[in-house]
């Protein structure tokens, strides 16, 4: 490994990240104070706040309140800048990245810190009908689609059954699964009463006994009652066989079961971007960048990879912490060996992880302190996730969004978008409702106390004359 990197005469070393993520955000800000130039590059503008896009898809959030704009970086570090694109292939010998754009860009050190993509494991039709949720695109188009249909059942559905089938038990699945099924519980008899609540179905799908499989079994069996308790349709033991247009094939204990259902949403396993394979990188399981234990990609002395798209000696899971210490590290590698120094092998800090399953529930294993649940869990994720957000803007939209959400009981309000027109499939009349007992024998009374007072009013008048 060489001392001292290759630079060009009178120029600053480049330093090179892919991904605006937790780990590259974490590595770019690392070197604001270093006596290089930094060059970001991502396929979109903004950064997104993976961990709370399932709140944008059950229409809690706007997808603004967890995107924060990349180019703001510069307002606090002037020695970056912003290359929007997508690298298409790259030249190690020649320290080069070929953008799909026709933008060429040389680096003296390079992070690849990309993230990772939905992985489909191969399911028929998993890819073309159902849904994932790993980019605010996505999110948009799962809350768009929940009110197309929601919308369209409060016409021509209300004598059918609506089903939401959630793939995959990890924290994102259970998290999700738990929003839909506080939203049909709490939310919709105020703004749906033309559907029958009991008949609007969620159901967990998993392939493991337990969800939340990473966790104690303490904090699994929580998060199950509490999945229960709000009435989510838990399939464990249940291996998801096909996808198709208008549900999902199951198995259970050798038997196979069709759930129709309007919505699918993907939130199980992620892979390597496919793009990933035409870098000329080693790589591992899942399609994962192999590097040795101080990040460097194998045979590479300075490219570095970081976050959910490396895999190293240590297994580590694929979380925000890992890449953002990821991010930290190598960036204080870089600025070491470019004094001519060195440092230790990367050392994963496990801070714990948690899970929220809705209003004053969740699940939390965090370091030095006992395994809680309830809602002294679901405080420390609220208080976390807002504070881990990007942006001041950000954390306070966030702050109130989900304020409105969990402590304004009375309100129902949605974050919604466009839904196509409703047209209805057969002759339908809206027209008063015939009134409950209750509200009869009220108006009964009321009628009897009105011509009580009109009777008293004649005698008072009477003997006044």
């Amino acid at each position: 490994m060489s001392e001292t990197p290759p630079t060009p005469t009178g120029k600053r070393p480049h330093v090179v990240v892919v991904g605006g993520g937790f780990g590259g955000i974490a590595a770019v800000r690392k070197l604001k104070r270093a006596d290089v130039d930094v060059t970001l590059i991502d396929r979109h503008t903004y950064n997104t706040f993976n961990p709370l896009l399932y709140q944008v898809a059950t229409a809690s959030l706007n997808p603004g309140d967890i995107t924060w704009f990349l180019r703001a970086i510069r307002a606090k570090q002037s020695n970056v800048r912003f290359v929007k694109g997508v690298v298409k292939t790259m030249d190690p010998g020649a320290k080069t990245l070929h953008l799909e754009s026709g933008v060429d860009v040389k680096y003296d050190y390079l992070v690849v810190a990309v993230g990772v993509t939905t992985n489909f494991f191969g399911v028929p039709g998993a890819d073309e009908f159902s849904m994932p949720l790993y980019q605010r695109s996505q999110a948009l188009q799962v809350r768009d689609r929940m009110f197309a249909n929601l919308e369209y059942a409060a016409i021509n559905g209300q004598d059918r059954d609506l089903r939401i089938v959630v793939v995959g038990g990890g924290a994102t699945g259970v998290e999700t699964a738990g929003a839909f099924a506080e939203m049909r519980n709490l939310d919709m008899p105020t703004t749906y009463p033309e559907i029958d609540r009991d008949r609007v179905h969620i159901s967990l799908v998993e392939m493991l006994p337990h969800v939340l499989g990473p966790f104690a079994p303490k904090l699994r069996d929580y998060a199950r009652k509490s999945l229960e308790k709000r009435g989510v349709d838990l399939r464990l033991d249940t291996a998801v066989k096909e996808v198709r247009e208008d549900g999902v094939l199951v198995e259970y204990d050798g038997k196979e079961e069709f759930l129709p259902a309007g919505i699918v949403v993907w939130a199980s396993g992620v892979t390597a971007h496919p793009t990933v394979a035409d870098w000329e990188l080693p790589q591992g399981r899942g399609g994962r960048i192999e590097t040795d234990e101080q990040r460097r990609v194998k045979g590479l002395d300075d490219v570095f990879a970081i976050g959910d798209v490396s895999i190293g000696p240590e297994e580590m899971p694929q979380l925000a912490q890992p890449a953002i210490q990821g991010g930290k590290y190598v960036a204080k590698l870089i600025k070491a060996e470019l004094k001519g120094k060195t440092r230790k092998p990367f050392a994963y800090r496990d801070k714990g992880t948690m899970a929220t399953i809705g209003r004053s529930s969740a699940v939390a294993e965090i370091k030095f302190m006992p395994k809680l649940t309830g809602f002294p869990a679901w405080v420390i994720w609220v208080a976390l996730h807002i504070v881990t957000l990007l942006g001041n803007r950000n954390r306070f939209a966030t702050l109130v969004n989900l304020s409105a959400k969990y402590l304004a009981w009375g309100s129902h309000n949605a974050i919604v978008g466009e839904t196509p027109y409703v047209i209805a499939d057969e002759p339908f009349v809206v027209e008063a409702r015939e009134a409950p007992r209750s509200s009869a024998r009220q108006a009964r009374k009321n009628a009897e106390s009105l011509a009580g007072q009109g009777a008293e009013g004649i005698r008072q008048d009477r003997d006044e004359t």
